[in-house]
């Protein structure tokens, strides 16, 4: 090895993504859920202009109305919360990016449709195929190999990036705890993965770490299972962290 091949920098030592996000209108389909209302009231405290999308266009409004007022009360100086509401449809027409955040049940349901709206966006799947039995959690089988694998396959002009699935829904919400924790992002496009690493940092607390092609979606998604797991055995709310990165 030469040494114009020796990186200046040690292993693992990437620079994160510069903060050129913050421009970004964030929709969140399924943004009345637990997960869509925890990142939503997040973002929209960060600055971020988020626009919360649901089938039901009455209960999107209120929740809308109420993810702005919570995120408004701990936004620093000067920042506004900007949080809108509407049907999935009209949030997927006119977001930047767009996050799923909608139970698996419902998950090609409701992005088989959009596949026109969503051409040309980055779509960020937080989706888990999750199921309960008397044993307790379990991941379910996805045809395509995982449940971004399926966006990916039903929106072939989108670019879809895994990323948000180890997050708790309660801490998120929770305004008075501070978030610690690592965002695995997957994908196959570089620039999309490191726009979602800068939108997880753009979370006090989180960082982005980039953890593979989509492909490596699957192990992603049921890494959510063993940490319900966790969370179900020690009544807590674990998250992750990657070490020496």
């Amino acid at each position: 090895m030469t040494a114009a091949n020796i990186s200046a920098q040690p292993p693992g030592a990437e620079q994160q993504p510069s903060e050129g996000v913050a421009h970004l209108s964030v929709g969140i389909l399924g943004g009345t859920g637990p997960q869509g209302r925890g990142l939503a009231v997040r973002l929209a405290a960060a600055g971020q202009r988020v626009l919360l999308g649901s089938r039901d266009t009455e209960r999107v409004a209120w929740v809308s109305a109420e993810v702005t007022e919570r995120a408004q009360s701990v936004a620093a100086d000067g920042v506004r919360a900007r949080v809108r509401g509407g049907s999935n449809r009209d949030v997927a027409e006119a977001a930047d990016l767009v996050v799923v955040a909608v139970p698996f049940a419902g998950h090609a349901g409701t992005l088989a449709p959009l596949a026109g709206p969503l051409t040309g966006k980055i779509v960020v799947d937080c989706v888990v195929p999750m199921a309960f039995d008397r044993q307790g959690p379990y991941v379910l089988d996805v045809p395509e190999g995982s449940v971004a694998q399926q966006a990916a396959a039903l929106l072939p002009k989108s670019t879809v990036v895994g990323a948000f699935h180890h997050l708790s829904a309660v801490l998120l919400e929770d305004l008075s705890h501070t978030l610690d924790g690592d965002v695995m992002v997957v994908g196959d496009d570089r620039a999309a993965t490191d726009t979602v690493r800068a939108l997880a940092g753009r979370l006090t607390g989180l960082r982005g770490v980039y953890a593979g092609r989509l492909r490596n979606a699957r192990q992603v998604e049921a890494l959510t299972v063993n940490l319900v797991s966790v969370n179900r055995r020690y009544k807590a709310h674990a998250g992750v962290r990657i070490t020496d990165v």
